[in-house]
């Protein structure tokens, strides 16, 4: 009987290097999959991935884009009714109206000092205001209807039972109230600041009372726009962070833009100015849809999730079966899902979730 030989290099016969050409991409696999079983027994990083990939799962980047088209087109049109208002007024009070239309106007991202500067150039027309709330409700409602289908499509709510055409025209005049009020909350917060200058006090006043509106806002539209098992205190962390956001942005996106623009000729600040809005608005509407996903994954538990299949989690099995029961068009239409153990090829229980309904 032949003795078996050591190896020349002394190594065991499984780490022995091979000229597989995948053993690069084995090699790669087996740290992610390191990863992958480090993130879940973190809560807090497999909290941050599942919230990351539930965003994928609902192709958050495609919502939000369709939210920061439709808040442009409704962009114009509003500054073409608040400079027409003003201009009616300025016959009566030009001091009145200046002070409304600077502080109004200012609070607009990115060319709120452009449009300061210009605004009192232009002359009151009653076709001009007919034209502005046209444009105003026609892209407003676009604007609404986009902002409702990506709660909807969030939740994964079936199509079957999402409101009707009556409803979400009602929603949608809701949600401008929403905006309307918070509006003239801030324009009145704006001119308390016209009319008390440096102030540390003011200022500060100002900052917590414009942080409180944007979280009432959000909170309230989070409570409008959502599914209602869901609970108010559910709501709170993800209307928190969006207001968070929002008023970050302000803060940082605004003067970051306004540095790049400051550098360009007068033609080109022209254009960056509308590519700057262009990117404000896509910004904050990705930061809208991830502070949604964090109230949807903290309400369902919807963690840890596995970056790497098989094996799928429970958290995983829930999201994927939601997502296909979400497709139900008709009241007498039922979809059911099973999950296939390829390994095995035996078929796991029956596995159903009532996320989303």
């Amino acid at each position: 009987m032949a003795t078996p030989t050591s190896p020349p290099n002394g190594l065991p016969v499984h780490e022995q290097p091979t000229n597989d050409p995948t053993e690069p991409t084995r090699g790669v696999e087996r740290v992610l999959r390191k990863f992958d079983r480090a993130q879940q027994r973190s809560n807090t990083v497999g909290f941050v991935v599942g919230v990351v990939k539930k965003y994928g799962d609902d192709r958050g980047g495609l919502l939000a884009a369709q939210l920061a088209f439709a808040g442009f087109l409704s962009f114009f049109p509003l500054i073409l009714v608040i400079v027409t208002i003003t201009a009616f007024l300025a016959q009566r009070s030009p001091a009145l109206a200046e002070r409304i239309r600077n502080s109004a106007l200012s609070e607009f991202p990115v060319v709120g000092s452009d449009l300061t500067n210009d605004a009192g150039k232009l002359p009151g027309s009653g076709l001009g205001l007919l034209v502005g709330f046209l444009g105003l409700l026609w892209g407003g409602f676009g604007f609404t209807q986009a902002l409702q289908f990506a709660f909807l499509e969030v939740w994964h709510v079936p199509h079957k039972t999402r409101p009707g055409f009556v409803f979400r025209i009602a929603h949608g005049l809701a949600v401008f109230a929403l905006l309307g009020m918070a509006g003239a909350a801030s324009l009145t917060l704006s001119l308390l600041g016209t009319l008390i200058k440096d102030s540390r006090v003011v200022g500060a006043f100002g900052l917590v009372g414009a942080c409180a509106i944007s979280a009432g806002l959000f909170f309230a539209m989070f409570w409008l726009l959502s599914p209602r098992n869901v609970r108010a205190i559910d709501l709170v962390p993800g209307a928190a962070l969006a207001a968070l956001g929002w008023q970050a942005l302000q803060m940082t996106g605004i003067r970051l833009v306004g540095y790049q623009l400051r550098r360009s000729s007068e033609l080109y600040g022209t254009i960056g100015a509308t590519l700057g809005l262009i990117w404000f608005l896509q910004l904050f509407t990705q930061v809208l849809i991830y502070a949604l996903e964090v109230t949807v994954v903290r309400k369902d538990r919807l963690w840890p999730r596995s970056m790497l299949q098989p094996p799928l989690t429970g958290p995983d099995r829930a999201v994927l079966t939601s997502m296909a029961m979400q497709e139900e068009r008709r009241p007498e239409e039922e979809v059911t899902v099973r999950f296939i153990d390829r390994e095995t090829e035996t078929t796991d229980k029956e596995f159903e979730s009532d996320v989303g309904r």
